[in-house]
């Protein structure tokens, strides 16, 4: 059990303040009225003095150092891996509860791996880092948890379509600018991401591991999936692309269970779920996309249909789309640093 002490109204830092979930991660603040004494805004030197708003008025950002971290009692950490494992335990040193973005200890056994909606009894055993999953983890399974419980879920195949916020604001701003050049009939030299991202997609760019084929993103959700359900027998395997999508990732997902399931049974189950919402309407051919799930915090999952490949009636095809700086990143760190308090 964990030891550390949180105020009802605590102080907060945003580790990461400028880029684009650091910004999310007021927003959330702001919208869920989140009680706080103070908030620092932390990011590189270089950032130091930028002036940026929260509710009706404008912070400072300051240096990220270890004199800025002392006194905070909650900190939100989206700066990368690097810094992550550089100033989180400075920060848990000097006391406060760290809630991590990046993959620096998400495969720790002794961090937390947490979706609140699926396993929030994991936050009371951390030791001062909880860990945030990755962003595809969490829009593939958050809908799929509810099916879990009822119905084991023994395998899933997933197939992601990954937008750019993935892979931070200058991504967006390439895809943006590109796509512009692109119109325009004018060249266009990528910087950030490997490819042309304008009308193309591509392999996720993750490295690859040369003995199994698989990029680092997919065998994070495989590792990361069996360690946020608690069943390390479970079979997962993915194949993640990023597609010329602002905002908001998509996935297609086959999953089999223990016994027989109906999609009717599925949409019953999923629709009463917490952060879930069902998006299927087979005669209009509605169905989830980044659009409608940019912006809100719920998870959205549609085209719930028997796999026809299973002849035993154990397996199901669906779709879910869900915003990759929302619930895929701050919104799930805002909602476990809520659990955080007294």
């Amino acid at each position: 059990m964990s030891t550390f002490a949180v105020p009802a109204k605590p102080v907060v830092a945003v580790v990461g303040a400028t880029g684009a979930v650091g910004a999310e991660f007021m927003d959330c603040l702001t919208k869920r009225k989140f009680p706080l004494t103070e908030l620092r805004l932390l990011a590189s030197a270089r950032s130091a003095g930028k002036k940026m708003r929260y509710g009706d008025r404008e912070i400072s950002v300051q240096e990220l150092t270890e004199a800025s971290l002392k006194g905070v009692h909650i900190g939100l950490f989206s700066a990368g891996s690097g810094i992550s494992k550089t100033f989180a335990p400075v920060a848990v040193k000097a006391g406060a509860v760290v809630v991590d973005n990046s993959s620096a200890f998400r495969m720790d056994p002794s961090v937390p791996l947490v979706i609140p909606e699926i396993n929030p009894e994991q936050i009371a055993r951390h030791q001062g880092i909880i860990a945030n999953p990755n962003c595809s983890a969490i829009v593939s399974i958050t809908p799929l948890w509810p099916v879990h419980k009822v119905n084991r879920i023994k395998r899933m195949t997933i197939a992601t379509y990954q937008a750019a916020s993935g892979a931070g604001a200058a991504a967006m701003e390439e895809l943006r600018a590109s796509t512009q050049a692109y119109l325009e009939g004018k060249p266009y030299q990528n910087t950030v991401l490997p490819h042309p991202y304008a009308f193309n997609l591509f392999s996720h760019n993750s490295k690859v591991d040369p003995v199994t084929g698989y990029n680092d993103e997919e065998s994070k959700v495989i590792a990361e999936t069996k360690k946020i359900f608690g069943d390390p027998d479970i079979r997962v395997s993915a194949t993640c692309v990023r597609v010329p999508v602002l905002r908001a990732h998509s996935v297609a997902i086959h999953f089999e269970c223990e016994r027989a399931i109906t999609p009717d049974e599925v949409c019953a189950i999923v629709s009463k779920a917490p952060g879930v919402k069902v998006v299927d309407d087979r005669e209009k051919n509605y169905f989830p996309m980044p659009k409608d799930a940019s912006g809100q915090g719920d998870v959205l999952i549609g085209r719930i249909r028997q796999d026809v490949s299973d002849p035993s009636g154990r397996s199901i095809a669906c779709f879910t789309a869900g915003d990759q700086l929302l619930k895929g990143a701050a919104l799930n760190a805002v909602q476990i640093a809520e659990k955080l308090l007294p």
